[in-house]
């Protein structure tokens, strides 16, 4: 009998460890997942607003030569938190003669190149476009609500290059300024710098960003009694 206790003891005390290593711990949760970023169009302050196109009905805005931050377009970023992510499209700024396609004279080389700044005049990078125009088949739109035929303006959007810039948090703005066009015709070579000229057009202005979490306003303390 004695030799039966100190077995069954033996065992039991063998069989506790291995009991507790088969206790398996919970899992930690998973990190919950970052938001996802706003995605939508941006607040923009045109000075000169081209119009809607007929087939996109997008908003065109002429971009001028300019030298200061005022001069062009301005673009107004919400507080976010991060970097944030402005898109627009750049385009040619060309002026459609149907007299000129019929004769095969309006053939143009076209490039612009803009830059975006912010409004302390600090240079964020600068983009070009460049295209060929021949025939209305190369126009990226038309523009309504002019005096050509069927009311449309003789100015219109031609190539499109997309640019994307990538802004700071402390950065709560920016403008658009063109810097210089340079155009090859079939005669000539022309090159235009001239502050207030408009050189190109762009469109689709969009952010993408983190929203900057609001400040929590601290409790106010409750008004101490005052004593009789």
């Amino acid at each position: 009998m004695h030799r039966v206790a100190v077995l069954l003891i033996a065992c039991a005390m063998a069989a506790g460890p291995v009991a507790a290593q088969t206790v398996k711990k919970k899992p930690a949760p998973p990190p919950a997942p970052p938001p996802a970023p706003t995605i939508e169009a941006a607040e923009v302050t045109c000075p000169s607003p081209l119009g809607t196109g007929v087939k996109t009905l997008r908003t065109f805005c002429d971009v001028p030569i300019g030298r200061t931050s005022g001069d062009g377009i301005l673009i107004t970023l919400p507080p976010h938190k991060g970097t944030l992510a402005l898109t627009f499209d750049l385009h040619n700024r060309q002026t459609y003669s149907e007299e000129q396609v019929k004769a095969r004279r309006s053939y143009a080389k076209l490039t612009a190149t803009v830059g975006v700044m912010t409004l302390d005049n600090t240079l964020v990078t600068r983009a070009v476009v460049q295209n060929e125009f021949r025939t209305d088949a190369d126009l990226f739109d038309r523009i309504g609500g002019g005096a050509g035929p069927g009311g449309l303006k003789a100015v219109a959007p031609t190539g499109a290059e997309p640019v994307r810039v990538e802004l700071p948090e402390d950065v709560n703005a920016v403008c658009v300024l063109g810097e210089r066009l340079g155009v090859r015709r079939l005669d000539a070579d022309e090159t235009f710098v001239a502050p207030g000229r408009p050189i190109a057009i762009i469109s689709s202005v969009m952010v993408e960003y983190t929203p900057k979490p609001a400040e929590k306003t601290p409790a106010k303390k409750p008004a101490p009694i005052k004593k009789k």
